[in-house]
C-alpha cells in the first residue's frame, strides 16, 4: 500500500498541533487538580463509641466484622485505658480532652450536663473547634447521662441525641431540638439501627450537596449497656457464653482490698446464673453494632471516601461481671473496668499494626483536632496519637545511638467526689490497711528497746521467739532475768496423735520451802485477807493446767525441750489448784492497735462442740476428726451450714436496722413554745432582731454563711427523705446505708432470652468508693498504686499478678510509696498536657514532650527494684499531712 506525500504531510502536521495544544493546556489542568485536592485535603473523621464495652471479658471475640475492618485494616492499641471508669465523667473527658478534676464532672449525677458544664466546658469541645473551621459536624446517639433534650450542644450542625441514659426501645430523641418518641417496634425503633441509618443518610447527603467539605460524625451506641435488649435475629446466639469467667470471677471476699471488696462475699447460685445470661445478652447487643460498623464501611466505599476518612472505634469504659464477687457494674480501679478497645483506621495508618503505647480517652479530642490540622489548646490534658501512627523511618545502620520514641508511661485514674463531712463535725472513719498480728509484732520488735532480754534500765517489755518461730512481746517481771532461748511459749498438744512416742513420766512442779516462806511473809505484810498458802504460786509461774475434752493437761512453761503432755484425772482438788494458777497466768501479747500491749489470760475459745481455738492462736479438735474421714466430712458440713445461717442472719439484721432507721419516731420537742407564750416569743423575736442589726461585719458574714449551710443541709435531708419514700412506695427493700444496690426481677428484660428465676438484690459499689490511682506500664514495670478517700492503700504488680488478686502494699519499700504519693499528688492537680504527661525513664531534660516529674521519677525507677517489708506501724498515714 502506497502513502501519498500529501497524506504524510497532513499526519505530521496534525501531530505537531496536538503536541502544542496539549502543552498549552497541561499547566491549567494540573492547577485545577491541585486546587481541588487542596479544598478536600482535610479528611473525614468518624468516631464510633460503645457503652460499657469491656476488653478483659472477651466482648470483641464475637465481633468478627469489626475486627476484620478495624484491627486487620488499621492500628490496634493494646494498652488503651480510660481515666475514670464511669459513663458521664469519661464521655466528658472524651469531648474536652481533660481529666475529671479539670472539667469537674465527678459522677453520673454530679455536674453531668449541668448549667456550669454548659457554660464553661461545653463551648470548648472538639466539635466547636472543627465546626468553626468548616467541618460538617453531626452527633448520633447517647450523649451524657443527664442530658434532658432542652437544647442543642454547641458545635453540632446535625443533632440526634438520646435523652437521659441508654435504652434500645421506648426512648426519646432530641432531633435538632425537637423531641421524637420511639416505641417497641424493631423495624422503626431499635436504637442501634436508628442512629446507624441516620448517620449513613447524613454522610451521603453531605457529600452530595457539599462534596469538598469534610465531615465529622460521632456515632454513640447504647450497646452493650443495660437493659441489654438485642435484635430479634440475634436472640438465640451464644447459649454457652463463658468468656466472663476469668481467674478473678467470684474471687471473694477480698480482705486485703478496699471497703466494698471486703464487704462483698461470694456470689450465690442465682447471682452466678444471672452473670451467665447477662454476658450472653451483652454479646447479642454487640452483634448489631458489628453490623453497623460493616454498613458504615460499605457506605464509605460506595461514596469513594474510604481512603480519605479516619475511623476511630472505642468505648467509654470497661465492665465487670462477677469479678471479685461483684455481680455487675463498673467504677472500680482495676483493669476489667479501665481497659477499652481502641482501633484507628485511615490514611497513612499501616494495616494490622499493633501499638503498645498508652492511649487514654483524654487523647481523643487532641487527636481529632490534629487530624483536622488545628492547633491543640494548651489546656487539654491529652496528647495527639497521630505520631504513634506514623511508620518509623529506616535509620542509618551505622548509627548506634538512635533515640527511642518518647511517650507517656504513667497516667492518673480518678473516681468519685470528695466525701462531705458529717453534720456532727466528724468526718468519715479512716480505713487502714489490715496487717496480721504477727506482722505488727515483728515491726515493733525491730525497735532496739525490745531486742534485749530485760537488761536495759527501766525496760518493761522484751521480744521472745516462740516455738513456731514467731515473735511475741513478754513483760519483764521484776528482777528475774529471762533468756530469749529458754522463755518460749509452748503450744498445747493432744494425746496419742500429737506425738509418736509415749512418756509416762510426771514432772509436777512443787515450790521450794524457802519460796513458800518468803511468799507467806510478803502476803502477811501487804494483805489483810487469809489465804490457803499451799495453793499460792509466785510470778512468773512455771506450769499451768488446762481442761480440754474432759481431761486436764499440764503445760510446763520453763522446760527447754517440749515433752508429751499427759492427761490426769479431774478431781475437785485439781480444779481448785488450776483455778488459782489460771488467775496467776498472764501471757503478754501486742494489742490490736499495733502500738499498745495488753495482758490476756491463757484460755481456749470453744468454737464448735468439737473444736477449740487455743491461746497461741492454734486450732485443736477432737481426736476422731483427725482419724475418721466420715467424722471430718460431717463436721465440715456442719460448719458450712452454720456459716450460711449466720450470713443470712446478718443480712436480715441489716434489713431490720435499715427499717428501724426509716421508721424512727419523732422526738418530743420540749423547747417548743406553747399557745400562751406566743406573744412573749414575738416580743423576744423583736428584741433579737434589733440586737442582730448591730452585729460586727465579720459576724454578719459568718452568720450568712451558716444560714446557707443550714439551708443546704436541710435540702439534702429533704431530698434523701423523698428518695426513701419513693423506694417505699415501690416496695423496694434493696437498699443499704452507704451502698449502691440494684434489684433484678422477671420484668427487667423485655426481649428473649428472658429471666424467670425471680427477683434478687445485689450491691455493686459504695459511697466511699472514691480513689486516685497511678497506672504505669513500661518495659520493666506494670503496676497500679491507689489511694482511697478512706485512707486505704492498694498496690498491684501485674507482671506477677495480672488479674490483681493480691494487694502487695505491705511488700513495697516506704520510700517508693512516698515517691508514688508525690507523683500522684502532682497529677491530681495537673493542668494541660505538659503537666499531665510524666517524663518516661531516660527522657532528656528540656524535651518538648516532657512534663514536670523528672527528678523523682528517675529516683522512683531506681527505687522500684528494692522490695522489702515495711518498717512502720500503720499504712493509713504514710506521710506527714496526708488526708487522703
Amino acid at each position: 500500500m502506497k502513502v501519498s506525500p500529501l497524506t504524510l504531510f497532513l499526519v505530521v502536521l496534525s501531530n505537531e498541533l496536538i503536541d502544542v495544544l496539549s502543552s498549552s493546556l497541561k499547566p491549567q489542568r494540573f492547577k485545577g487538580r491541585v486546587q481541588r485536592d487542596r479544598r478536600n485535603i482535610r479528611p473525614n473523621i468518624i468516631l464510633i463509641i460503645t457503652d460499657d464495652q469491656d476488653v478483659e471479658l472477651g466482648s470483641l471475640q464475637v465481633m468478627n466484622k469489626t475486627r476484620r475492618l478495624m484491627e486487620q485494616g488499621g492500628a490496634h492499641f493494646t494498652n488503651a485505658f480510660v481515666t475514670t471508669p464511669m459513663c458521664c465523667p469519661s464521655r466528658s473527658s472524651m469531648l474536652t480532652g481533660k481529666y475529671v478534676h479539670n472539667h469537674n464532672t465527678y459522677t453520673n449525677n454530679e455536674n453531668c450536663s449541668s448549667p456550669s458544664w454548659q457554660a464553661m466546658h461545653e463551648p470548648r469541645t472538639f466539635a466547636v473547634y472543627l465546626n468553626n473551621t468548616g467541618y460538617r459536624t453531626a452527633f448520633f446517639g447517647k450523649y451524657l447521662n443527664e442530658y434532658n433534650g432542652s437544647y442543642i450542644p454547641p458545635g453540632w450542625r446535625e443533632w440526634v441525641g438520646l435523652i437521659k441514659n441508654s435504652r434500645f426501645y421506648n426512648y426519646t430523641l432530641s432531633r435538632n431540638g425537637f423531641k421524637e418518641k420511639h416505641g417497641f417496634d424493631y423495624s422503626k425503633d431499635y436504637f442501634t439501627d436508628v442512629i446507624t441509618n441516620d448517620s449513613i443518610n447524613y454522610f451521603r447527603i453531605s457529600k452530595k450537596i457539599y462534596p469538598h467539605r469534610p465531615v465529622l460524625m460521632v456515632i454513640s451506641h447504647a450497646a452493650p449497656h443495660g437493659p441489654e435488649d438485642s435484635a430479634p435475629q440475634f436472640s438465640e446466639l451464644f447459649p454457652n457464653a463463658s468468656q466472663h469467667i476469668t481467674p478473678s470471677y467470684n474471687y471473694a471476699p477480698n480482705m486485703d482490698k478496699h471497703w466494698i471488696m471486703q464487704f462483698t462475699g461470694a456470689m450465690r447460685p442465682i447471682h452466678m446464673e444471672f452473670t451467665n445470661i447477662l454476658q450472653r445478652k451483652r454479646l447479642q447487643t454487640l452483634m448489631s453494632v458489628d453490623d453497623s460498623v460493616d454498613r458504615i464501611f460499605q457506605m464509605l466505599a460506595e461514596t469513594g471516601e474510604l481512603d480519605n476518612t479516619y475511623v476511630i472505634y472505642t468505648a467509654d469504659h470497661g465492665y465487670h461481671i462477677g469479678q471479685f464477687g461483684l455481680v455487675k457494674g463498673k467504677s472500680m480501679p482495676y483493669d476489667f473496668d479501665l481497659r477499652v478497645p481502641f482501633f484507628v483506621r485511615g490514611p497513612n495508618v499501616e494495616p494490622g499494626s499493633i501499638i503498645p503505647q498508652l492511649v487514654l480517652n483524654i487523647d481523643l479530642a487532641p487527636t481529632i483536632l490534629d487530624i483536622a490540622g488545628l492547633d491543640i489548646p494548651a489546656d487539654m490534658d491529652g496528647k495527639s496519637i497521630l505520631k504513634l501512627l506514623e511508620p518509623e523511618k529506616p535509620g542509618n545502620r551505622f548509627r548506634s545511638n538512635k533515640r527511642a520514641r518518647i511517650w507517656r508511661d504513667t497516667f492518673l485514674i480518678e473516681r468519685g467526689k470528695l466525701l462531705r463531712k458529717k453534720e456532727d463535725g466528724t468526718g468519715d472513719a479512716q480505713q487502714t490497711n489490715y496487717l496480721p498480728k504477727y506482722e505488727r509484732v515483728k515491726e515493733v520488735c525491730q525497735q532496739a528497746k525490745y531486742q534485749t532480754a530485760c537488761e536495759q534500765p527501766g525496760q518493761k517489755w522484751q521480744c521472745v521467739e516462740d516455738s513456731a518461730g514467731r515473735l511475741r512481746l513478754h513483760k519483764c517481771k521484776g528482777t528475774t532475768k529471762v533468756h530469749a532461748g529458754s522463755k518460749k511459749s509452748k503450744s498445747l498438744r493432744g494425746q496419742a496423735y500429737a506425738s509418736n512416742h509415749c512418756d509416762c513420766s510426771s514432772n509436777s512442779y512443787r515450790m521450794r520451802q524457802s519460796e513458800r516462806r518468803n511468799q507467806r511473809q510478803f502476803l502477811n505484810i501487804h494483805t489483810t485477807h487469809k489465804f490457803k498458802h499451799r495453793f499460792l504460786r509466785t510470778r512468773p509461774i512455771r506450769s499451768v493446767s488446762v481442761e480440754l475434752e474432759g481431761e486436764i493437761y499440764d503445760i510446763d512453761l520453763e522446760i527447754a525441750d517440749p515433752e508429751p503432755l499427759m492427761p490426769q484425772n479431774i478431781t475437785m482438788g485439781s480444779y481448785q489448784e488450776d483455778a488459782a494458777a489460771g488467775e496467776a497466768v498472764e501471757s503478754v501479747m501486742i494489742g490490736e492497735d499495733g502500738s499498745k500491749a495488753g495482758e490476756s489470760v491463757l484460755d481456749s475459745v470453744k468454737v464448735t462442740h468439737k473444736c477449740y481455738i487455743l491461746a497461741n492462736e492454734t486450732v485443736h479438735c477432737e481426736k476422731e476428726l483427725y482419724q475418721s474421714a466420715r467424722a471430718w466430712k460431717d463436721h465440715k458440713s456442719y460448719i458450712d451450714k452454720e456459716i450460711e445461717a449466720l450470713q443470712d442472719k446478718i443480712k436480715n439484721l441489716r434489713e431490720v436496722r435499715g427499717h428501724l432507721k426509716r421508721k424512727k419516731p419523732e422526738e418530743c420537742d420540749c423547747n417548743r413554745k406553747s399557745y400562751f407564750s406566743r406573744d412573749k416569743g414575738m416580743r423576744n423575736q423583736g428584741k433579737l432582731k434589733n440586737k442582730n442589726s448591730h452585729l460586727h461585719p465579720f459576724r454578719e458574714v459568718a452568720q450568712e454563711v451558716d444560714n446557707k449551710l443550714q439551708l443546704f443541709k436541710e435540702n439534702r435531708r429533704k431530698k434523701k427523705d423523698r428518695k426513701i419514700k419513693k423506694r417505699m412506695r415501690k416496695g423496694d427493700s434493696c437498699s443499704l446505708p452507704g451502698l449502691t444496690c440494684f434489684t433484678h426481677n422477671n420484668e427487667h428484660w423485655q426481649t428473649p432470652p428472658y429471666w424467670n428465676l425471680g427477683s434478687f438484690c445485689a450491691c455493686t459499689s459504695s459511697n466511699n468508693n472514691t480513689y486516685w490511682c497511678l497506672r504505669t506500664i513500661n518495659e520493666t514495670h506494670n503496676i497500679l498504686f491507689c489511694e482511697f478517700a478512706t485512707g486505704f492503700l492498694e498496690y498491684f504488680d501485674m507482671n506477677s499478678d495480672p488479674y490483681q488478686l493480691t494487694n502487695t502494699i505491705h511488700m513495697v519499700d516506704r520510700e517508693v510509696l512516698n515517691q508514688l504519693h508525690i507523683q500522684l499528688m502532682e497529677l491530681r492537680s495537673c493542668q494541660g498536657h505538659k503537666q499531665c504527661t510524666p517524663r518516661t525513664k531516660g527522657a532528656e531534660t528540656g524535651n518538648k514532650d516532657g512534663g514536670s516529674f523528672d527528678q523523682h521519677r528517675l529516683q522512683q525507677h531506681r527505687k522500684w527494684p528494692k522490695l522489702r517489708r515495711l518498717s512502720f506501724k500503720s499504712l493509713g498515714q504514710l506521710w506527714d499531712g496526708w488526708e487522703g
